[in-house]
């Protein structure tokens, strides 16, 4: 999601439009041929034992439905790949690999069997033009791997903030003449896009799902101890208010700021503190950060993997290690190249906000050379802390 949405504000940035199209496979798993697969495993040079051992894994498997104490004879299962399995998304990975190479000049990036398409120009019909392309011939390589587009859930976006939007798009087409549908916001990898990247959609999907979870535990919180409210708490809100919490640089403080009013109410939730309570206390009270360093300490620790190559390449790529021009002593500090960036908006892009807030963190933490990410985040843990600096005497 970092590198999709880097490469999206770039091309803004460049004032050029971004398009994008969200692939949806019908059935995926249930439809890898295994004679395929086992080719795709050949060509990737695995051993004739381990190949052995995969032609004896996928055969001779059946199904069957139980429904109120009755079960249906066997039905064998002579495609797919084990749902539910470690391998089986490992090995749909590895079935799909080499579609990205029918992309042409558009970027592809496959997630398992999330897939988007995007690419960027100076005009819509540019864009519109090289994603029909690429498009169609990614759509010829999943029908190689019997594999078939579900395109009622495949769907079209222009991302774009300040340039002229076509009053009415021309769509994207499949190979029977049927337009996408055209959205203006999308869930992809758990997260919802709009085509403005205001996250608005996102922050108010999460802001009501923890709101729902808090209801439900204010009103059975006669049943739990202080250790269950506490653990409750980290399993059921933490998880939500932490997934994916590195893309958002790009969302506003107001947004964010709804984000903290319902971990504040978690954090009330657990610690019986009075409603009038401020938030700064409430994080004495309970030993916990505010959402704000949480996401900093997230944050930090993905830029931090990315330049020793702990991170994919596609992230890697994006920074770029300094080097001195003249030896002094701050010229011995890791430091990184801050690319050059056009806007404000552009400064919120991975390769430039990952460069700027590590060489800013630098200025205290002054590492000279790489160390384990376990050393890291100790020495970020006393780095970053809350500092109260609220002009509001409470916070509800």
């Amino acid at each position: 999601m970092l590198k999709v949405l880097n490469d999206i504000i770039t091309a803004i940035d460049k004032r050029q439009y971004c398009a994008a199209v969200f692939i949806d496979l019908a059935k995926a798993f249930d439809s890898v041929n295994h004679h395929i697969l086992i080719g795709r495993l050949n060509s990737l040079s695995f051993s004739n034992d381990c190949l052995a051992w995969f032609t004896n894994y996928f055969p001779d498997r059946v199904q069957c439905v139980k429904s109120e104490g009755l079960l249906s004879g066997p039905l064998a299962v002579s495609m797919e790949v084990p749902q539910g399995s470690i391998l089986g998304p490992t090995l749909f990975s590895v079935y799909t690999n080499d579609v990205a190479l029918a992309a042409g000049d558009s970027l592809i990036h496959l997630y398992v069997d999330d897939t988007i398409l995007y690419t960027s120009g100076p005009s819509f019909d540019t864009v519109s033009t090289n994603l029909q392309t690429s498009f169609n011939a990614i759509q010829l390589s999943f029908c190689g791997l019997q594999l078939l587009l579900n395109a009622s859930k495949t769907k079209f976006m222009l991302f774009n903030r300040s340039l002229p939007t076509p009053t009415h798009p021309s769509s994207i087409t499949t190979p029977d003449s049927s337009d996408l549908e055209y959205v203006v916001n999308y869930k992809y990898l758990g997260v919802w896009l709009d085509c403005k990247l205001s996250f608005q959609t996102h922050i108010k999907h999460i802001q009501s799902k923890v709101k729902s979870r808090i209801g439900f535990l204010f009103h059975s919180k006669a049943s739990f101890t202080h250790a269950a409210k506490h653990t409750l708490v980290k399993l059921t809100i933490l998880l939500i208010l932490n997934f994916g919490d590195v893309i958002y640089k790009i969302v506003s403080n107001t947004l964010l700021s709804k984000l903290a009013a319902v971990y504040h109410t978690a954090i009330h939730f657990v610690t019986k503190a009075p409603h009038t309570t401020h938030h700064c206390d409430l994080y004495a009270l309970i030993g916990w950060p505010s959402l704000h360093i949480r996401r900093q300490t997230h944050w930090l620790q993905v830029i931090y993997k990315s330049f020793p190559g702990k991170a994919p390449p596609y992230l890697s790529s994006l920074v770029t290690i300094a080097a001195p021009t003249r030896s002094t002593h701050s010229s011995r500090y890791i430091s990184l190249v801050t690319p050059k960036a056009n806007s404000y908006f552009g400064r919120l892009s991975f390769q430039f906000s990952a460069a700027n807030d590590w060489n800013e963190l630098q200025k205290s933490l002054k590492l000279e050379t790489h160390m384990s990410l376990s050393s890291f985040k100790h020495q970020l843990s006393e780095q970053l802390t809350d500092h109260c600096t609220c002009t509001q005497p409470i916070c509800k």
